[in-house]
């Protein structure tokens, strides 16, 4: 097997279902974090989050050994569709279609990269991350979806528009809206960001 870190995901695939164990433990690698900041953002409780993180994991394993995944498709967007439909059932099971308020112990932008910032600029960058996940948290729910998976999953509008099963121009709407949406709270205008 070549190095892992230099596979396609669909090699790792085929390498992991050759028996390759190292092969999963860098898709893991590669995609965890995504995975597991979409499911927190969609869920917005850390134990929890890291249950169904947990359960999304043993269902991706489950399914690649069963060979049910689909060649046709990208690895991420396959995996978040299960993370999705995880969290989905979750609620399904619990009857509680209202998603669970975000806390302050941990946010989905504590698994994003630090970038070697001095304190001043962290204390700025902090209230500009809050300000933006309050935006975020008051956009509607629908709206919110396409907004985690296309800035904190990496999706493309093409999969997020097959994960959600909506028209790809829905998608790119939905996000539109967002953003006009997060412009008003905001305060912004196209003429100040044209300056």
């Amino acid at each position: 097997m070549n190095h892992p870190h230099l596979m396609t995901d669909e090699e790792l695939v085929h390498a992991y279902q050759k028996g390759h164990e190292h092969a999963l433990a860098e898709l893991l690698l590669r995609y965890k974090e995504r995975i597991y900041s979409v499911i927190f953002y969609l869920v917005r409780n850390r134990e929890l989050a890291e249950d169904l993180f947990q359960d999304c994991f043993v269902k991706i394993i489950t399914s690649l050994r069963k060979r049910n995944y689909d060649e046709q498709g990208k690895f991420l967007p396959w995996a978040m569709c299960i993370a999705r439909n995880i969290v989905l059932d979750y609620f399904r099971t619990q009857k509680n279609k209202v998603m669970i308020r975000e806390n302050e112990e941990w946010s989905p932008f504590d698994v994003i990269p630090e970038r070697g910032l001095n304190p001043v600029e962290r204390i700025i960058e902090d209230e500009k991350t809050a300000a933006v996940r309050s935006m975020i948290e008051r956009l509607p729910e629908h709206q919110r979806e396409v907004v985690i998976l296309r800035h904190y999953g990496g999706l493309s509008f093409k999969e997020i528009s097959k994960l959600l099963k909506i028209n790809i121009n829905t998608c790119v709407g939905r996000m539109h809206y967002a953003v006009i949406e997060m412009r008003k709270m905001a305060g912004v205008t196209k003429k100040e960001l044209s300056d």
